[in-house]
């Protein structure tokens, strides 16, 4: 092989000798997964004081892997690492939120537990929680691998800079993507094959809102596809299975395809917003 090239990556990595790898970022939100849910870790067979020491350490390597990261765009890493810590228990309980949209949101499931145990979304969200309070502290680059950690274990894609409210629920949640502005209300739920992506994707427009909008009580049912910042979907509305949507809706819409008969052969569908009468 090119000597030259092998030196040029010999000493890419001499720059670098002390950044984080995706897999030790990976390891730090398994484990504090773990600490924050009984279900998905058994801790039980330690004394108060080791979980104590477990928390500390976990802390700690927060800050190793922030003082580390190339990437940088935050304060002192000791102080991040400290603030994201104290901030757990209203991550924790944003989490239990989504814990309970999904276990009344989804008749099959028997348990909390079961959705913690076995649940996609349970996993995708928690990650994108706990991501996206890192980014809210201005830490770059990390939070996108802690999301993309989850995604290749999901195939769930939540961008962490994405705006999402209480109560999120995803069921199955295969091939989902939400996009980098996406803003998602209260109380929303998502099948699987759902996008909430942009309509151009311009370098230039980087800088701009890209994504669509959910509102309050908002159900996108399998395969449909949102596009565009401009784009929102207002509340209590619901959104029928591999819907092309690039326009706003508005609150109340049942949003759907009517197929057009033509010498009794359906060749044409016809989008249909439809806006049910105020009770």
């Amino acid at each position: 092989m090119n000597k030259a090239f092998i030196q040029k990556l010999y000493f890419s990595h001499q720059a670098c000798p002390t950044c984080p790898a995706p897999s030790e970022v990976s390891d730090f939100f398994v484990e504090l997964l773990g600490a924050l849910f009984a279900d998905f870790t058994q801790l039980a067979s330690l004394s108060e004081d080791e979980f104590t020491r477990l928390i500390e350490r976990l802390q700690q390597e927060l800050e190793r892997i922030l003082r580390h990261n190339p990437n940088g765009g935050f304060g002192n890493p000791k102080d991040i690492a400290g603030k994201f810590f104290e901030s757990l228990p209203d991550i924790f309980e944003r989490i239990q939120k989504d814990i309970t949209a999904m276990y009344e949101g989804d008749p099959a499931a028997k348990s909390r537990s079961e959705v913690i145990q076995t649940y996609p979304g349970f996993y995708a969200i928690a990650a994108y929680r706990i991501a996206n309070a890192l980014h809210t502290m201005g830490v770059e680059g990390i939070p996108r691998i802690i999301t993309e950690h989850a995604h290749s274990r999901t195939g769930i894609d939540i961008h962490p800079t994405a705006s999402i409210g209480e109560y999120f629920c995803i069921d199955h949640g295969t091939g989902i993507v939400v996009g980098e502005t996406t803003v998602i209300g209260n109380h929303v739920k998502l099948y699987q094959g759902v996008t909430l992506g942009a309509l151009s994707v311009n370098k230039e427009d980087a800088s701009r809102k890209r994504h669509p909008t959910l509102e309050d009580n908002v159900v996108v049912y399998a395969g449909a596809t949102i596009l565009g910042g401009e784009t929102i979907v207002g509340h209590d509305s619901i959104v029928g299975g591999n819907v092309w949507l690039t326009r706003s809706a508005p609150a109340h819409s049942k949003i759907y395809y009517q197929a057009k008969m033509f010498n009794g052969d359906t060749n044409e569908v016809d989008m249909v917003i439809f806006k049910a009468e105020e009770k």
